[in-house]
């Protein structure tokens, strides 16, 4: 072991186990023992939540109740998105036409119509024949609106034929599919039918108030309830029982009037206009997290590890939050995929100047403060930015508003704009670079980004040298240098907190002293965001250097972040842990096996209850948990490969290769599987049938650097090193920073005797 390694680790045991210990250790270690002893017996248990909060419990009133002395707030509420974000179908809430309209996909035609009072919707069913359907609710209003059909088992599902709510002059009023360039067949999980379009899962708990799940995994279904069908006050206020009794009652000892949570915080705010930038500075800071974080439990690309949030309760505890990842954001953080505004926004200047949502947003009837410019206007001073000789645009024309330029829309589900709250400069001297859109040639699209960087450049001089989006788009591709860059950017305080983390999940892939100890240093400071990032990337440190990193984050406030370290942990050897952090572990790894349990509905949850089985030496249960994964998800790949390697290490290598041969039926991405496959093969001395399945995971639109490496020394096995050196060079043309393909093109061509060629690789490895 490195002496780096060994000193950390050394440190780690001896002072690790005291960061931040929290007041309810001790039942999080009970909680923990009690949970990993149930592991072993093959069953899992949920965790003990009750509160150790003083305050009396609070229940949920209904938003009639708080109407009753909030009447302004809520006929401002009444009709917006919030309101509507969820509505049992009648007359009055149904915007679709359903007067025997019909709507032709892929020559699947549906109807829909109403029969005694009701509506329905006959279309193609779960087995490809046509049934009606009732429809028991809508789901959202504007720009579409979405109908859901009760199925047994307490599903809900979304149809995916929705209608388009805009007026008829914007191209709406009328009825339109999700999913237009690709025919939906029943049996694919997109299908209205299918395990992507589950209300109870994909959507429910943001479109209604105190929402609860209530999975039973083990007779596999809902009793999902709520306190409100929609988005009402104790969504974004919490539970009001408390304030109730307090205005029934008021006792100036209250100092919170019994409420779940306050935003008064915000208010205290204070903004003064700097004449010279003329942009208005805070000159009195106020709480704006609390505010910030109640709107991105929903507003936000997260998935839900524990549920119970409320309004007011760190994001983090609840919800997994991603980070500026592919697919789902381009490398300089723009919006790629739908992300729902809170991780673009994080990135804003406007966050870091202690801007927050309700600044610009009517919290209530969610409309825009002031419409227009005038919003921006707010804190930039007209004078200065509303004028041609800021934007070049004429005056009230499209090219003048400030969105236009620094907040870009991208539209979804076929018809949603939304636009991008990272509020940024565009970037064209970027795009090529980096490969991302800029809001310049998105609208002059017959116009190249050079031309749009010399325009700004005229205007406003050379841009800065550096920008976050170019340390992370080396680190996603492998480039020259991304270490030192990433390690630069996760150093550099004055980036947004999501940029440095998003470079703290990539630098495990280019490990060295210098990257350890900064990952070190991440593990044991006091960033959330930070924490979060290398909790998300710790399985794929090598094991002898996790612990190191690993054992910190068991201390870590946030529930998610100890949750997922102990995860990683859980394979490993704990023999040589102190009894503390041995405690520790045993708690996070309760509360991780409670998350995995809660959303044992998805195939993800249920491989990863499989994988805790099978390190733990249950391999009967391992497999069901396998098994139910693969009945709910067919086409879901790591199932097929996970169970297969459990196989290979009882013994049963057929199983495996049976089990694969399977899995190209069902799957979508068949490159893991061909090169699962073909190990498979190699391990039964079926070499040569082998090499043509690594072929196939190598050459594949969807193959990685691993395959191809994996084919080429197979290839030079053979004894065929040219072809072993051709597939070497087309990989490094795919993936330019791979390690493992330039260490394999310095050795074979060493071996084949091309010194020069060998030295030219063997340099770029340095």
């Amino acid at each position: 072991m490195p002496t780096l390694t060994r000193f950390l680790l050394f440190t780690l045991l001896l002072a690790g186990c005291d960061k931040n210990n929290l007041p309810d250790q001790q039942q999080r270690v009970k909680a923990g023992t009690d949970a990993v002893a149930s592991l072993q017996q093959g069953s899992v248990a949920n965790r003990d939540t009750t509160s150790t909060d003083s305050k009396p419990s609070a229940g949920y009133v209904g938003s009639k109740q708080c109407a009753s002395c909030h009447q302004q707030e809520f006929q401002s509420w009444r009709g917006s998105h919030h309101d509507m974000a969820m509505k049992e179908a009648s007359d009055s809430t149904v915007a679709g036409d359903f007067n025997d309209t019909q709507f032709d996909y892929y020559g699947t035609v549906s109807l829909f119509f109403k029969k005694d009072g009701r509506f329905f919707v006959r279309t193609d069913g779960q087995d490809g024949e046509l049934h009606d359907f009732p429809v028991a609710y809508t789901f959202g209003v504007f720009p579409l609106q979405q109908y859901l059909v009760e199925f047994p088992n307490g599903k809900l599902q979304a149809l995916s034929i929705a209608w388009d709510s805009r007026s008829k002059a914007e191209g709406g009023q009328r009825w339109f599919h999700l999913y237009p360039n690709e025919q939906i067949k029943p049996g694919d999980p997109l299908h209205w039918t299918g395990i992507n379009q589950n209300w109870n899962f994909m959507c429910a708990d943001c479109h209604s108030t105190n929402l609860q799940k209530n999975y039973d995994l083990g007779n596999q279904t809902y009793d999902t309830a709520w306190s409100e069908i929609n988005v009402a006050c104790e969504a974004c206020h919490g539970p009001g029982s408390n304030h109730v009794q307090w205005a029934n009652r008021p006792a100036p000892d209250i100092a919170d009037k019994g409420l779940a949570v306050s935003y008064a915080g915000r208010s205290k705010a204070a903004w003064a206009m700097d004449a010279e930038s003329g942009i208005a500075r805070l000159t009195q800071a106020a709480d704006t997290p609390t505010e910030i974080e109640t709107c991105a439990q929903c507003h936000s690309r997260r998935s839900t590890a524990f549920p119970g949030a409320e309004a007011g309760g760190r994001l983090l505890d609840h919800f997994n939050l991603s980070l500026l990842a592919e697919p789902l954001y381009h490398a300089d953080g723009q919006i790629n995929d739908e992300v729902y505004v809170y991780g673009s926004f994080l990135q804003s200047k406007m966050h870091a100047a202690g801007v927050t949502c309700s600044n610009c947003h009517e919290p209530h009837s969610l409309q825009l403060r002031v419409a227009g410019n005038g919003l921006c206007g707010q804190c930039h001073l007209p004078a200065k930015f509303d004028t041609a000789e800021h934007h070049f645009h004429p005056a009230d024309s499209s090219g003048a508003q400030c969105v236009s330029c620094h907040m870009p829309a991208k539209t979804y589900m076929q018809v949603d704009a939304r636009r991008d709250h990272s509020f940024r400069i565009p970037r064209p001297d970027l795009s090529n670079k980096l490969q991302t859109p800029n809001a310049c040639t998105g609208c002059h699209t017959e116009k190249a980004n050079a031309w749009a960087t010399a325009v700004l450049q005229d205007k406003f001089g050379a841009p800065p040298q550096k920008h976050y989006g170019e340390a992370l788009y080396a680190g996603r591709h492998g480039l020259p240098g991304a270490e030192s860059s990433l390690i630069g950017l996760i150093a550099d305080e004055s980036q947004p907190d999501i940029a440095r983390a998003t470079a703290v999940s990539l630098l495990p892939r280019y490990l060295s002293q210098t990257s350890l100890q900064m990952l070190q240093a991440i593990a044991q400071g006091d960033e959330p965001l930070l924490s979060l990032g290398l909790a998300q990337s710790l399985e794929s440190v090598p094991e002898q250097i996790r612990p190191a990193l690993g054992i910190p984050l068991l201390y870590e406030d946030d529930r998610v972040t100890s949750a997922l370290a102990a995860n990683a942990l859980f394979s490993l050897p704990q023999h040589n842990y102190p009894d503390a952090v041995r405690q520790q572990l045993a708690g996070a790894l309760r509360d991780y096996l409670a998350s995995e349990t809660f959303n044992g509905d998805r195939p993800e949850s249920l491989t990863n209850l499989a994988g805790l089985h099978a390190q733990r030496g249950n391999p009967q249960q391992a497999e069901a948990f396998y098994r139910r994964a693969l009945a709910i998800a067919p086409y879901y790949t790591p199932a097929y490969i996970n169970l297969s390697e459990l196989f290979r290490t009882a013994g049963r290598e057929q199983d495996a290769e049976a089990l694969l041969r399977d899995a190209l039926e069902d799957v979508y991405d068949k490159a893991p599987i061909w090169h699962s496959l073909a190990l498979s093969l190699i391990r039964q001395q079926r070499k040569a049938e082998a090499l043509n399945y690594l072929r196939r995971a190598a050459e594949s639109s969807n193959s990685s650097a691993r395959f191809i490496y994996v084919y080429a020394i197979a290839l030079n096995s053979a004894g065929n090193s040219a072809a072993a050196l051709a597939a070497l060079e087309r990989g490094r043309q795919r993936f330019p920073g791979s390690r493992e393909i330039l260490s394999a093109l310095a050795s074979i061509n060493r071996e084949t005797g091309d010194l020069q060629t060998a030295n030219k690789y063997e340099k770029m490895l340095r």
